[in-house]
């Protein structure tokens, strides 16, 4: 979207714009002291955004699938040590779309006794044909969302820790596209997720960008509560849950944390191998209207809400060419007050469920939650016409 409204690069609030790159907006920001985890930083914008972020001075962890992207990170290790030989770098084995993965990949960080002061998730695939991953969810879905989200779920407690004890504000940052505009009509299918029938990698991969917004927004308004009620909400079992009203407020100290996701805009990655668009179709549309960026500028947002200063306390918005920038109308229903606004709890507290059954599959759990709300919702009507007829 950003790429759109903003390819004459005119001046915007940041001072930056699609034509910026991730050195110039980090330019002179020490980053040292901090370490960050970078989910797929073996290729494309990952080993950009772990190029710069270890060329300011932060302690680079980079999440990495084996075999030919293992190799790829060693040799962005060995070429980023070159250029700055005090660089730290460690890789850790992950693969997103195995929840043992995720936890593995946990269990080996936490070992390190290092702090986490950034998470940035940026790995995904496009446009895949249809698959389940080893758990059992649509490929998309599982890689770009659900393993993001157990690991962001995982890593919370170790962020939240570190921003307390350092007093410096942890960040996350989820990778989205604006290929979120282009998802399913009702936006996210709680209950086809795996459906291969309905399945269209298009529209599948905006799913997943789309959720990528939502499970960012949700956890802003989460840790935005930790902060402006120094409180911890600890939610009560699904089964009671209705509205917020229900929330069993727990006092304790709040968490520094923000987060935020980002647009890169289309750059020239391997990203869409997957995609049937011909070349041709891809030359006439960069040609026309949308700004194709390097891989140095498709990593610059993501730096910006990472490391940039003037992001401090911004959370719960999506970046695009390092602003804020709109999203699209299911953002807004899904995020709105009242009954609409149930889509998000109900992705974020199905993902929660998974986490803590990894056998169960999110289809399953997501129909039961959109199951047991459309039964209260019955019920709340016929409580009300019964309110009617007796004028109460």
């Amino acid at each position: 979207m950003g790429n759109i409204l903003r390819a004459t690069d005119n001046p915007v609030p940041s001072g930056f714009g699609s034509t910026s790159t991730a050195e110039q907006v980090t330019q002179g920001i020490d980053a040292s002291g901090l370490t960050v985890i970078i989910t797929g930083g073996s290729s494309g914008i990952g080993a950009e955004t772990a190029r710069v972020m270890a060329l300011r001075g932060a302690h680079v962890i980079i999440g990495s699938r084996t075999t030919a992207a293992g190799l790829a990170a060693e040799s962005l290790k060995q070429s980023i040590l070159q250029d700055t030989p005090s660089a730290r770098i460690d890789i850790i084995y992950l693969e997103l779309n195995s929840q043992d993965s995720v936890r593995d990949f946990t269990d080996e960080f936490l070992s390190m006794n290092l702090p986490l002061n950034i998470l940035i998730n940026n790995a995904c695939v496009m446009r895949c044909p249809f698959k389940l991953s080893e758990d059992g969810i649509e490929m998309q879905f599982a890689t770009n969302h659900i393993g993001h989200f157990l690991l962001t779920n995982l890593l919370l407690p170790k962020i939240k820790r570190t921003a307390a004890e350092t007093g410096i504000e942890g960040r996350i940052v989820n990778l989205s596209s604006a290929d979120h505009l282009t998802t399913y009509r009702e936006g996210i299918r709680f209950d086809k997720i795996n459906d291969e029938a309905a399945y269209n990698d298009k529209l599948a991969y905006g799913q997943s960008k789309l959720a990528n917004i939502l499970h960012a927004n949700e956890l802003a308004r989460r840790l935005k509560a930790f902060l402006s009620s120094k409180s911890r909400i600890t939610y009560i079992s699904s089964e009671q849950f209705t509205t917020p009203k229900h929330f069993h407020v727990q006092q304790e100290e709040g968490a520094n944390v923000t987060a935020n996701s980002v647009d890169p805009g289309l750059t020239k990655t391997y990203l869409g191998r997957h995609s049937t668009i011909s070349a041709a179709e891809i030359r006439a549309i960069t040609t026309c209207f949308l700004w194709k960026k390097s891989i140095p500028q498709g990593a610059a947002t993501t730096c910006y809400v990472a490391l940039h200063p003037s992001v401090k306390g911004i959370s719960g918005k999506y970046f695009a060419d390092c602003n804020i920038e709109k999203t699209s109308a299911h953002v807004a229903v899904h995020c709105s007050s009242g009954g609409s606004r149930q889509s998000t709890k109900l992705l974020c507290r199905g993902c929660r469920q998974l986490a803590a059954a990894p056998t169960t599959t999110v289809a399953i759990v997501l129909r039961r939650q959109v199951e047991v709300v459309q039964r209260r919702a019955k019920k709340r009507k016929a409580t009300d016409r019964d309110c009617d007829a007796n004028s109460c």
